[in-house]
């Protein structure tokens, strides 16, 4: 039996027989466009008397009901929902939200301040992929792999449920827009939810279609169907625990998702980046976590770097346009952006340190579990109250140097972030196409375990190819591709440590942003190519002599260190932490090589036989 039984009403397909006529319009009038769909054209006054049309694009209404209702998905999942609420404006949003959500409120700079209930973070655990006769040979699964096997049947019951809740509740938003900013790449993204806070997220991130493109949109490449607010279907206890009722699952054969049991926004976007993860390498094309900027010259640099080692602060560089600040691809012609906005974090956020995010939380901005002041609406960034993940989300043409389209060519330069809490790695090191892909696959970060008393250690965090949790195919097959096209296009690679120098956390000081700045200017001006090199010991790793405005010894970390023979033995420590973080990888042979697979070890840590 369904959970949420329903009525259902056959809707009638009605063209409107007549239209108020409205000052300076001729009537609306029905005309047959592609496909022999109806639509409906307003004639405006052009320029000297020539008559433009502009499409009207059903928003609402039978007509909004009867498109979503008529789509090959809709029919198959048995979607029926009672009213359609079709790519709303961004006011229409706002509207919907502070009538229907009793926690929203307008922050004093005219952002969307909402809540996203229990959840304020990804749920990676639960993420489920379906595993079938395509799958099972080209999906990574197996010890570190994100994606956890669900059967086909299992995928429809929760399916079904998701429906059921849509067809139940008073009315669905659907938002259609695009992946992908390349022309010959852009893939149609459906999402079907519950609440207009996230229809104006997706509307803020998908590429948004003109009214034209959205007239011709036709049927979706992928669905999303977001029913967040119900909880997976009888989770069943392990072990006496109770299973999560939170359930997100994703169908590459159906080409849909399904999302179950949470509320946070950010599983709609990562779920479309995971779903390019997917298909875009099926076509040659690298699909990555990473920020990316251009300069003058057309020169492209890619940013990758985990939490807390500076992505967004370097990417995000007033004198070089934005492409895009976290998820993009490489392809035949160059680099384009997947998303069409910012998923930015705002804890702490000072408009003196990062003004570009200050200056876009306005109209249209969402403002995600933030606290504010009830009566002013001033907004208390500095607050962890709710949450650390506090996040705003907006079109990244709020972004005031954005280049718009997001695409670029291909890159002159690949920066890998890190912050190395054990104070042991450079500050800025040039890497060999092997050495390359062999961090790449790592993605090595360090977080200090804590600040209470006694608590001293730094911690190794890793995550492959930098996202390891949206990965669909084996890391060793994204850096097989970064590889390939680094050398196809002469790009150089380069590891930057954020983190320590002089000693590790607790002894050493964080390394000069000042520092950082230059060493990225010197990246992009090609005086740091330009310097001679050192090799250092266990990683290998190319150490410039000089770089403008950064003192020699910086640059050497080893002279920092007041013990030589510590400094040795903490850089042992973390090649053999690389080393033994590795080894879940080497079954990657099936999908690279045997020959590959050896190229990415000769450029890890070597360690002698008894380290």
């Amino acid at each position: 039996m369904k959970a949420f039984p329903m009525s259902r009403s056959c809707v009638a397909s009605k063209v409107r027989a007549a239209t108020p006529l409205c000052k300076g319009l001729r009537p609306v009038v029905p005309v047959r466009l592609a496909r022999g769909r109806l639509q409906t054209i307003a004639f405006l006054p052009g320029e000297n008397g020539v008559e433009k049309a502009r499409v009207e694009v059903p928003h609402k209404g039978d007509e909004a009901l009867k498109l979503l209702s008529n789509s090959k998905f809709s029919k198959e999942a048995d979607l029926k929902p009672r009213k359609v609420f079709r790519n709303l404006s961004v006011p229409e949003l706002y509207e919907m939200a502070i009538k229907l959500e009793p926690e929203t409120r307008l922050s004093s700079t005219g952002a969307l301040c909402v809540r996203s209930g229990d959840k304020t973070g990804r749920s990676p655990k639960d993420k489920r992929v379906v595993i079938d006769a395509e799958t099972e040979k080209t999906v990574w699964w197996g010890a570190g792999s994100p994606n956890v096997q669900m059967d086909d049947r299992t995928f429809l019951t929760n399916r079904e449920r998701a429906v059921d809740f849509l067809n139940y509740i008073d009315q669905v938003f659907v938002i259609d827009g695009y992946a992908n900013w390349d022309p010959a790449m852009r893939t149609k993204i459906r999402i079907v939810c519950s609440r207009p806070y996230h229809a104006l997220f997706m509307h803020n991130m998908l590429i948004r279609p003109t009214d034209e493109e959205l007239a011709a949109f036709g049927e979706p490449d992928f669905v999303i169907y977001n029913a967040g607010a119900c909880p997976a279907p009888s989770p069943k206890a392990t072990n006496g625990t109770p299973a999560s009722p939170t359930s997100v699952d994703v169908s590459i054969t159906n080409r849909e998702m399904v999302i179950l049991g949470t509320q946070y926004a950010g599983e709609m976007k990562k779920g479309v980046f995971s779903i390019m993860n997917y298909l875009m390498p099926k076509k040659g094309i690298l699909s990555m976590h990473s920020g990316c900027n251009v300069g003058r010259e057309g020169d492209v640099t890619l940013f990758f770097g985990l939490s807390g080692t500076g992505k967004t602060t370097l990417s995000t560089d007033p004198a070089r346009p934005l492409i895009g600040d976290d998820e993009h691809c490489w392809g035949d012609d160059g680099v384009f952006n997947i998303e069409g906005g910012c998923y930015a974090k705002c804890i702490n956020l000072q408009e003196s340190k990062e003004p570009e995010i200050f200056r876009a939380i306005r109209f249209g901005t969402i403002l995600e579990n933030v606290v504010f002041d009830e009566r002013r609406r001033i907004v208390d960034f500095d607050s962890s109250s709710i949450t650390e993940n506090t996040r705003a989300c907006y079109p990244i043409d709020f972004i005031d140097h954005a280049r718009i389209p997001c695409v670029g060519p291909h890159p002159r330069n690949v920066i890998l972030l890190c912050c190395d809490a054990f104070g042991v790695l450079p500050p800025v090191s040039k890497l060999s196409l092997e050495q390359a892909m062999y961090h790449f696959v790592s993605g090595y970060t360090a977080k200090v375990a804590g600040t209470e008393q006694g608590v001293k250690e730094p911690e190794a965090t890793f995550s492959a190819c930098f996202g390891a949790a949206f990965l669909m195919w084996h890391p060793m097959k994204y850096a097989a591709m970064l590889c390939d096209k680094m050398k196809q296009h002469g790009t150089t690679a380069w590891l930057i440590n954020t983190g320590w120098t002089g000693g590790r956390y607790g002894v050493g000081s964080r390394i000069s942003l000042k520092y950082t700045r230059a060493i990225v200017d010197a990246i992009h001006s090609e005086e740091l190519a330009a310097q001679s090199f050192s090799t250092t010991p266990i990683f290998g790793l190319q150490v410039p002599a000089k770089c403008p405005g950064v003192p020699a010894e910086v640059l050497q970390p080893e002279s920092s260190w007041s013990s030589k023979k510590e400094f040795t033995g903490t850089l042992q420590q973390l090649g053999g932490l690389f080393v033994q973080n590795f080894v879940k990888f080497l079954d990657g042979d099936k999908y690279v090589g045997a020959e590959m697979v050896a190229r990415m070890l000769a450029g890890g840590p070597q360690l002698a036989a008894d380290e």
